[in-house]
């Protein structure tokens, strides 16, 4: 199973210190994480349409075997909530497309008042281009059932599993790769190794698993990125 582990995001000056060197500039933050972790979340391209020019140069600073994963914009999970985005969704896979073999997974993170649709869903999955790898985070409890399972795993789509400090969504193999989003403050050695054990036992091909970036929280900043290389020694 190749597995990439990372964090949502990379360019967190409170990392310097604990990630990063106390004086790295911010220009060089994608770099040096590159050298250590093997993927990243890109969050903000949920609050704004990438250009290709600077996806392109995202793609420049890493090495052949990293990958991104774009988040979708919230024009089209939000704002069009997977319907009519004029548009929205060629223009934002063009851009993605600029990343080549560096793209990974695009994540399309649902609102949390958006119920199960499952038309919705499905005509929306058809517009998307053949095999484009695509994972769907949904934060109403009406999507989990095995309705919206068939309807992902017949697409080749993956089911996110999420979680926080609430609670957790489902693991549930929908295509031959996982997603996960990590998104507790800290995790204890014991957790982390919880975590090998169930993506270990996933009859997947691949797997992404993403924690999230920790600006004070305890145990403290850079907790994200650390805990990240923890889980990817341990697999």
């Amino acid at each position: 199973m190749q597995v990439y582990i990372g964090t949502s995001g990379y360019a967190y000056k409170e990392w310097r210190g604990a990630f990063y060197a106390e004086k790295l500039p911010a220009d060089a933050m994608l770099r040096a994480y590159a050298e250590r972790l093997r993927t990243v979340e890109i969050n903000n391209t949920f609050y704004r349409m990438p250009k290709e020019s600077v996806v392109a140069g995202w793609a420049a600073q890493v090495p052949e075997a990293f990958r991104f994963v774009l988040k979708a914009p919230q024009r089209i999970t939000h704002f069009a909530r997977l319907g009519d985005d004029d548009g929205a969704l060629d223009y934002f896979l063009r851009a993605s497309s600029v990343l080549g073999p560096k793209l990974g997974p695009t994540l399309f993170q649902l609102p949390p008042n958006l119920k199960k649709d499952l038309p919705r869903l499905t005509a929306f999955l058809d517009r998307l281009p053949h095999r484009w790898r695509a994972a769907f985070e949904f934060r109403h409890p009406s999507w989990f059932d095995d309705e919206v399972y068939g309807a992902l795993r017949e697409r080749g789509a993956a089911l996110v599993a999420a979680e926080d400090e609430e609670g957790a969504t489902p693991l549930v193999p929908t295509t031959t790769w996982g997603y996960l989003r990590l998104r507790r403050p800290a995790y204890t050695g014991a957790e982390l190794g919880e975590w090998a054990a169930r993506i270990g036992e996933q009859p997947w091909e691949g797997a992404f698993a993403f924690f999230k970036h920790e600006e004070g929280v305890a145990p403290g900043p850079g907790s994200g990125p650390l805990a990240a290389e923890a889980l990817a020694a341990l697999l």
